[in-house]
C-alpha cells in the first residue's frame, strides 16, 4: 500500500487517461505530442488502449503527458 501512496496514477485506469487527454488536447494535438500511429491514423480510444497495453514505451509517454497535464492544471 505504501508503494502506491506517491504514485499519481494509482487508481486511474488507462482508459481514463486516454479519454482525459483526448478531451483536453483532441486527437490531432495528442498525435503531435506523442508521435504514435494509434493517435494519428483513424484514432479511437479502443484501438489506442489495445496498442498502449502492448507497448510499454508508448504507455509510459502517454502516462507522463497525463501527469504533466494534470499538474499544469492544478
Amino acid at each position: 500500500m505504501s508503494e502506491q501512496q506517491n504514485n499519481p496514477l494509482h487508481g486511474i485506469k488507462l482508459e481514463q487517461i486516454v479519454t482525459a487527454l483526448v478531451d483536453h488536447y483532441g486527437w490531432p494535438e495528442l498525435a503531435n505530442r506523442i508521435d504514435i500511429n494509434c493517435f494519428k491514423t483513424d484514432p479511437s480510444v479502443k484501438s489506442s488502449l489495445k496498442f498502449l497495453r502492448r507497448t510499454p514505451w508508448a504507455r509510459e509517454k502517454t502516462e507522463a503527458l497525463f501527469i504533466a497535464t494534470k499538474l499544469h492544471q492544478e
